[in-house]
């Protein structure tokens, strides 16, 4: 059974970067052919994809969010993370980390994380 678990600081200031932790058990992030996504939500909003990196590395983001994103890896420690910068108040939201099959599809889901940006 894969578990994911986001960490990270809940709180965050405006203009700082955000960034935020999943460390996965039960199954490698470098195992064929797996995305490794960040999704949020925020207040009474629909869920957003933010981006992803795959098993082998490689990494897609949103539109809307690329150029403040980026997303890393760790093998050794078996975990993935978000990197937002220049936050606003509008990046407060729940972020959950979700393993996917396909590029659009989710089959794990951490149990996410409240961020608010807020001075």
């Amino acid at each position: 059974q894969v578990q994911l678990q986001e960490s990270g600081p809940g709180l965050v200031k405006p203009s700082q970067t955000l960034s935020l932790t999943c460390t996965v058990s039960g199954g490698s992030i470098t195992t064929s052919y797996y995305y490794w996504h960040w999704i949020r939500q925020p207040p009474g909003k629909g869920l957003e994809w933010i981006g992803y990196i795959t098993y082998d590395g490689s990494t897609l983001y949103s539109p809307s969010l690329k150029s403040r994103t980026s997303i890393s890896r760790d093998t050794s420690n078996n975990q993935f993370s978000l990197h937002l910068s220049s936050v606003t108040p509008e990046d407060t939201a729940v972020y959950y980390c979700a393993r996917g099959s396909t590029q659009d599809q989710y089959d794990y889901w951490g149990q996410g994380t409240q961020v608010t940006v807020s001075s």
